[in-house]
């Protein structure tokens, strides 16, 4: 009867594959916010000099 109630806690207590979905998702997320940050940040800062260059070659 102990081992049977001692494998349900067991059970109960292992972290299953489904819990870790939510962690991994939140790390994507984080990941893809900095990057849509240093595309934004990149693009403020040659957007100007990129606006000219397509103006000088396309008039």
């Amino acid at each position: 009867m102990n081992r049977l109630i001692v494998r349900a806690l067991n059970r109960l207590s292992a972290p299953t594959p489904e819990a870790d979905q939510g962690g991994v998702a939140a790390e994507y997320g984080v990941l893809l916010a900095g990057i849509v940050g240093v595309v934004a940040i990149a693009a403020a800062a040659l957007g100007g000099r990129i606006g000219g260059l397509f103006d000088s070659i396309l008039p």
